[in-house]
């Protein structure tokens, strides 16, 4: 029930965080927002402040914000309503809800960084036997504090070096053990492996995995800023090309995209795990969704603006009755591809959920 209610609370921010940026951007376009709503069907209670009525609504896994004029069907022609408004006003209304959950991916990120990112120390926990680290001496508990002149203190600082390795020339190692500060020479063994995208490369390995050891590394607001940039950047990059993969063929689907499903199992483990945990997932999350809302297909945010696009090149829009025929064929396919991702979820994380 606990989980259920973390899943609930966490989805319920990633939608009103969406919402409120396209109703933020109508507001300061001049477009009068009738409805925000948290969650979809029947209404359950609400508020109304100004010219806007907020609710909450009985299936909590959605919402939406309903603006004068959204219909072109039912336009009266005044000019707070949203089709009277310039195909760039318009863009800067559609990409508010994605645009938003991009920014506050990054004040996540941010706040992580400053709260204490979780890392393992470079504490040894296991070897394994005929590998270069255990045939040169190296113990468990030892601390590898420096590799080839270079201090490393994190497990991925660590691993960063090692994998970089050919294995032709012998890293420097110095560990420390007890009182005692020891060298070693280890030539890393290369081996092949695929990457995130399935790709296969060379990477060094010596053979030890950390101890078990998390601590928690804190940096001041503005360094803070930085990685949390430098990490929405890296994150998106690799979130555009996973999804290029998956469209050539790249990846499999299977193995590679999760749904809803698989998502409030990735929270609820994340929430068992600690704040911190739960914050990167949400920030992940956000993240994944900006990207995602942003794809040109019909009927996600991405789509409005490739309606735009055409609308600003011919001078004219694509007719109501074109985009409600391409939008009800993506929503079949969007439906189609939910099914089959949320049976995979199920088959993939039910053993888990069961534990």
């Amino acid at each position: 029930m606990l989980t259920f209610l973390v899943v609930l609370i966490v989805f319920s921010i990633l939608i009103i965080v969406h919402e409120l940026g396209h109703m933020f951007m109508a507001k300061k376009v001049g477009v009068k927002v009738e409805r925000f709503s948290l969650g979809f069907g029947k209404k359950l209670f609400g508020i109304k402040k100004g010219e806007t009525e907020y609710i909450v609504s009985l299936f909590p896994f959605g919402g939406y914000v309903k603006m004068a004029g959204d219909n072109p069907e039912e336009l009266k022609g005044t000019p707070e309503e949203f089709f009277s408004k310039s195909p760039l006003k318009r863009f800067l209304i559609i990409a508010g809800g994605p645009v938003t959950n991009y920014i506050f991916a990054f004040v996540l990120f941010t706040a992580i960084f400053i709260i204490g990112m979780p890392s393992l120390t470079t504490a040894v926990g296991r070897l394994l036997p005929d590998y270069p680290a255990a045939k040169s001496g190296i113990k468990v508990n030892d601390v590898i504090f420096e590799i080839d002149g270079k201090g490393v203190e994190y497990w991925n600082d660590l691993v960063n070096i090692v994998q970089k390795s050919t294995g032709d020339t012998p890293l420097q190692l110095k560990v420390k053990r007890n009182a005692k500060i020891l060298n070693f020479k280890i030539a890393p063994k290369v081996i092949k492996t695929k990457n995130i995208f399935g790709r296969e490369r060379s990477i060094g390995i010596i053979g030890v995995s950390p101890k078990e050891e998390i601590i928690f590394v804190k940096h001041n607001l503005f360094q803070s800023i930085s990685l949390g940039g430098k990490r929405l950047i890296m994150l998106t990059g690799l979130t555009y090309k996973g999804f290029w993969l998956l469209i050539t063929g790249g990846l499999p689907v299977r193995e590679s995209v999760t749904g809803p499903i698989g998502i409030a199992f990735l929270i609820g483990e994340a929430a068992k795990s600690g704040f911190v945990y739960l914050l990167a997932i949400m920030a992940h999350i956000n993240l994944a969704l900006a990207v995602f809302n942003l794809l040109p297909f019909p009927i996600l945010d991405g789509g409005h603006i490739l309606f735009l696009g055409i609308e600003k090149l011919r001078g004219k829009p694509v007719s109501p009755r074109t985009q409600e025929i391409i939008g009800q064929v993506a929503l079949y396919l969007l439906i189609a591809l939910a099914v089959f991702i949320s049976w995979n979820d199920i088959t993939k994380y039910l053993p888990f959920m069961k534990r």
